[in-house]
């Protein structure tokens, strides 16, 4: 990482060490603060991700308060820029915002974050897809809230007339819109209808906080009108909010009419106590939800800490769960969790006391269901794992489940960034599934695998770690339906090979074995470079006694493999021959490798120029 700053001046500190495979250098992020403005470059030697889909990259340390509004914007005329924030140490999980093409021109980044807790924070630049070099430039700012007008204001059973024009205030994306106050106590209901004939109506509520507008639910066609945005929304509590009037789409002006009415009552809610279950029925004659869909309310009561699984399963339509506060603010959804139609939600309740479950279609539903309720144990410490072990499992009733409501073990393991680890996971019982995770206390995946011996129900995962560290891997079936014994094995597979090479005109005799790279389809092959000038005219053969061969020529810049072409069966229905002509002058890379995964043995690969 190369870099110099300019603008507001900051102290920069930054540490290299050597990854642990030697190919490459890892870096701490640079320290630096709003206001700065950083030029710098990707190069050689720089950080860099690991896999098919890898990156280089460049990583700056940045202190942000709860509610501050950064801006970051790359730049670069070298490779298309992307952005994205990191909480410090969860580097390796996924980004908390990203931004590809934000600062226009296709090729620019600008991403916009506000936190919601005070923290350190990492800011990544690196480019779209590749191992990109260049020199970009990396601005960091503070927006400035967007100007909030002085609402008009409406009355419950009251409406308002108004036009949307090119002077009216503008949101964060720079959309048009009007603004009105109304007081509520806590669990009023009211009912909002934006309409127009000249665009496409979209209506927020929410709460102005530190002169900053918070919105709490929005509609841009509620049900049964049209492209107009119906919404009815419950108070959570006492207090003066705002409605904000615009259009779905950005530059849109027109008249409209909004109107502000007593809200139709709440479905009644039905008791349910933890390790209920129930049957019910959607139709048109049900109680609509607050966005106009039928729905059944279920109240329970729960205490702090304490982690439910709430079901819903209905052969008719696309079950939607959600689960509310006593006061009706939405804590949790889900769509499709529970497999195919179903929906399924786990949840840890914040606080003593009553909450409200909302069964409903993901859109207009008729049809039965059944809802069930249940307390779920916290997942138990996972079992130590070591390198060359194999163990055998039993995933039965009364086991952990996962969110989806899928039994699994746990396995606990430590490895180095650069690292190549594999499980595999054999059933005759249920579809195998392995997941690997960093260890924390949330289970957030980094990759995961359910047919790479592509032998039908067994797994087999290949992960190189992204950093030191704890990891967790978890053995589960596909479906939540499944259960049964297996066998799980697990491997560290050292550093991926690097590439031999081979001269024009020559012969490599060989053999692929389990501990061979993989194709990102856990395919074993074995590269060799080779040089190669513009229009000269190849033929590789590779024949195998063992596998289906199949031979592949791209180019490899470090670490990034970009298939030019193939061959599987020309010289046979199991051997291949491939006539190639390089498109310049170069250093390339042939692969020999089977056609399928899970093949192994003894091959002959052959370069000569084309007779």
């Amino acid at each position: 990482m190369r870099h110099s700053q300019f603008g507001a001046l900051f102290t920069a500190a930054s540490v290299i060490a050597l990854l642990s495979s030697g190919s490459a250098f890892a870096q701490t992020a640079v320290d630096t603060r709003i206001g700065a403005e950083v030029r710098g470059r990707l190069e050689e030697g720089d950080a860099r991700t690991r896999g098919g889909d890898a990156y280089r990259y460049d990583d700056y340390r940045v202190q942000l308060r709860a509610g501050q509004r950064l801006q970051a914007e790359l730049r670069s005329s070298d490779f298309d820029s992307f952005l994205a924030i990191y909480a410090e140490g969860r580097t390796s999980g996924e980004p908390l915002a990203t931004d590809d093409d934000g600062a226009g021109s296709g090729m620019n980044a600008r991403l916009r974050f506000t936190p919601e807790t005070d923290g350190v924070y990492i800011v990544r630049a690196r480019a779209y897809s590749g191992l990109a070099s260049g020199a970009y430039t990396l601005a960091l700012s503070e927006r400035v809230a967007p100007r909030q007008p002085r609402p008009g204001r409406i009355t419950v059973g009251g409406d308002v007339s108004g036009r949307l024009s090119s002077g009216d205030a503008e949101d964060e994306d720079g959309n048009i819109f009007d603004a009105y106050a109304f007081r509520a106590n806590a669990g009023d209901r009211v009912a909002v209808l934006l309409e127009s004939d000249d665009f496409d109506p979209l209506v927020r509520v929410g709460r102005m906080v530190g002169g900053a507008f918070v919105q709490s639910a929005q509609n841009d066609d509620g049900a049964g009108k049209g492209l107009n945005s119906y919404l009815v929304f419950t108070a959570p509590q006492a207090g003066e909010y705002v409605i904000q009037a615009a259009s779905v789409g950005s530059g849109a002006e027109g008249d409209y009419r909004l109107s502000l009415e007593q809200g139709p009552p709440a479905p009644e809610a039905r008791s349910i106590a933890i390790g209920d279950e129930v049957s019910g029925r959607l139709d048109d004659d049900s109680a609509q939800s607050d966005a106009g869909a039928p729905a059944d309310l279920y109240r329970f009561t729960g205490r702090a800490g304490q982690r439910v699984a709430i079901s819903l399963k209905a052969d008719d339509f696309d079950s939607y769960l959600e689960l509310f506060d006593a006061n009706h603010n939405s804590l949790a959804t889900d769509d499709d969790s529970g497999g195919e139609l179903n929906a399924r939600l786990t949840f840890v309740l914040p606080d003593d006391g009553d909450y409200v479950i909302e069964a409903r279609g993901f859109s207009d539903a008729n049809g039965r269901y059944d809802l069930k309720l249940e307390e779920v144990a916290p997942p138990p410490p996972p079992t130590a794992l070591s390198f060359g072990q194999t163990v055998q499992g039993d995933l039965k009733d009364g086991g952990p489940t996962d969110d989806a409501g899928r039994l699994f073990d746990g396995y606990a393991f430590s490895g180095t960034e650069g690292q190549r680890v594999q499980a595999i996971m054999r059933s005759g019982d249920f579809d195998a599934l392995l997941q690997v995770a960093k260890a924390g206390e949330e289970f957030e995946e980094l990759a995961s695998d359910d047919d790479g011996l592509r032998q039908g129900t067994d797994a087999r995962l290949t992960f190189t770690l992204p950093e030191d560290g704890d990891y967790i891997l978890r053995a589960l079936p596909y479906s939540s339906s499944g259960k049964g014994l297996y066998s799980l094995e697990f491997a560290d597979r050292g550093p991926e090979p690097g590439p031999g090479s081979l001269l024009i005109g020559s012969t490599a005799r060989g053999a692929l074995t389990d501990n061979d790279a993989l194709t990102d389809e856990g395919v074993s092959f074995d590269a060799y470079t080779f040089k190669a000038k513009a229009d000269e005219k190849l033929r590789f053969t590779l024949i195998s006694p063992a596998f289906d061969a199949m031979v592949e020529v791209g180019e490899d810049k470090e670490g990034d493999f970009r298939s030019l072409a193939e061959d599987d069966d020309s010289l046979s229905d199991t051997h291949a021959r491939l006539d190639w002509t390089a498109p310049r002058d170069g250093t390339y890379v042939v692969r020999a490798r089977s056609f399928a995964p899970g093949s192994t043995g003894d091959y002959v690969l052959t370069v000569e120029r084309q007779p």
